[in-house]
């Protein structure tokens, strides 16, 4: 496992870079296919002092699962405490889909292990219309995989290369709380 971390607004003290690697040091014992590990640590300027200290926490195992948790606190060590306690409750809700998922007959998350990713496209910003960039591997997966990785990630929507279409889909989740699925037209 690669531990990665990043700072933005401090500087990294060696005491903090210590107490990351050793809060982070454990989740491999939860989730072992853990192939990276990337803490965002930012302070930015808040009206609440208690928010001001931001920490992230992504990791990504060797399937391609994406977990990811975020607190704010006035302190920088409670948030590295409170991201990693989030961290392990989604490790646990995830584990926990596994085997529901296996139960039913299904093994879905190793079916792919040793599938090539898809080549990604990189696109070139232009001044002042993109403000993030971000690249992802993707692997073949169903479509109740890719709405668990959007819950597991807490996003409105998630892009996936549908195994059953194999074509890439984008899943999202709707005003009334049920999903939806974008496929593409080739007409």
């Amino acid at each position: 496992m690669t531990l990665s971390i990043n700072v933005h607004n401090f500087d990294l003290t060696p005491k903090l870079q210590n107490y990351v690697e050793k809060k982070t040091g454990r989740l491999d014992r939860y989730m072992p296919h853990l192939v990276e590990t990337t803490v965002d640590l930012v302070e930015q300027n808040a009206r609440n002092s208690e928010e001001r200290q931001i920490a992230q926490l992504t990791v990504r195992d060797r399937n391609g699962t994406i977990l990811r948790a975020e607190e704010r606190h006035g302190d920088i060590f409670a948030a590295v405490d409170a991201v990693v306690d989030k961290m392990y409750r989604q490790i646990s809700r995830y584990r926990g889909k596994l085997k529901d998922r296996q139960r039913k007959g299904g093994n879905m998350g190793e079916e792919f292990a040793n599938a090539e990713p898809l080549p990604i496209e990189v696109v070139d910003e232009e001044a002042g219309l993109l403000t993030r960039h971000k690249k992802f591997s993707m692997r073949p997966m169903h479509l109740d995989e890719a709405i668990d990785q959007m819950d597991l990630l807490g996003h409105d929507f998630f892009v996936f290369f549908n195994h059953d279409a194999s074509a890439i889909n984008v899943v999202y989740k709707r005003r009334d709380g049920n999903y939806g699925v974008l496929e593409p037209d080739e007409g």
